[in-house]
């Protein structure tokens, strides 16, 4: 085992990070609503709001930043802000954050949101939030939340509202209100999650960018594939246990290669 037998482990490794890739398996429809719903809303200059709800390593976030990243040259009209709720200290910290993102003044109490409705029904290019694990922001009477969806309603608005979170029931349990508008309810995004098959696919996708010889048995990705499917349907999870098996064997392989005493003289 030359040199080339480290690097194919670690290349191996690197593929089954859980990076944003090209191309999205499986999630192909949700891809091409999530840009529907920008082109429309965006570039139509028409604002809205659109709930993604799905459990963990289901793909939301990374469709959304592949989807981000593939209309950067089409958004540069606009202004598109991304926070993530898990760093805020308390819901009602989304205020003074996106203030600074949008490069407001930060104001105090009741003059914060006054100040950003302000901004946001004043002229300008549209403003496109995305706002990653949303579930943070419960807040008792649920304001926090009432507040950032009714936005979008605002007479002459210019915010284009996408949430994430785990919870598919958000909106029926946190925001019933909203329903009582006409055009008040979010547009819902469901991601399930990813069956057996999509996962298989989603592992000999990544170890086919591998040269060489196959690292991992077909059958053991799709034993890997069949169990994470049953359990949770978390792309992550699989890419994870991937990641460790080509640890452990790399380790064996490493081991034996030091042990092991050439037999006369061949290399």
């Amino acid at each position: 085992l030359g040199p080339r037998a480290g690097t194919c482990y670690q290349q191996a490794k690197q593929v089954l990070h859980a990076a944003i890739p090209d191309r999205l398996q499986g999630r192909e429809r949700e891809t091409g609503i999530l840009r529907q719903f920008l082109q429309e809303h965006v570039l139509g200059r028409r604002p809205g709001s659109l709930y993604v709800s799905g459990a963990p390593g289901t793909g939301k976030t990374a469709c959304l930043s592949r989807v981000l990243l593939d209309c950067k040259d089409k958004l540069a009209g606009s202004k598109t802000v991304v926070l993530n709720c898990m760093e805020l200290g308390s819901p009602h910290s989304i205020f003074p954050a996106l203030a600074k993102h949008l490069g407001l003044p930060v104001a105090t109490g009741r003059e914060r949101v006054r100040s950003l409705e302000k901004h946001l029904t004043a002229r300008g290019p549209m403003v496109l939030l995305v706002l990653d694990e949303l579930d943070q922001l419960e807040s008792k009477g649920q304001d926090v939340l009432y507040t950032l969806f009714e936005w979008p309603q605002l007479p002459s608005s210019r915010l284009v509202l996408v949430g994430l979170a785990n919870a598919l029931d958000l909106t029926d349990r946190s925001l019933a209100r909203l329903r009582a508008h006409p055009a008040g309810s979010p547009q819902l995004l469901h991601f399930p999650p990813y069956t057996k098959e999509q996962l298989t696919r989603i592992l000999q996708e990544r170890l086919g960018q591998v040269a060489g010889d196959r690292i991992v048995d077909s059958a053991a990705l799709q034993f890997c594939a069949r169990k994470v499917s049953a359990v949770s349907g978390d792309a992550r999870k699989a890419l994870d246990v991937c990641r460790r098996a080509v640890e452990v064997v790399e380790l064996e392989v490493r081991g034996q290669t030091l042990l092991k005493p050439l037999p006369g003289g061949e290399s």
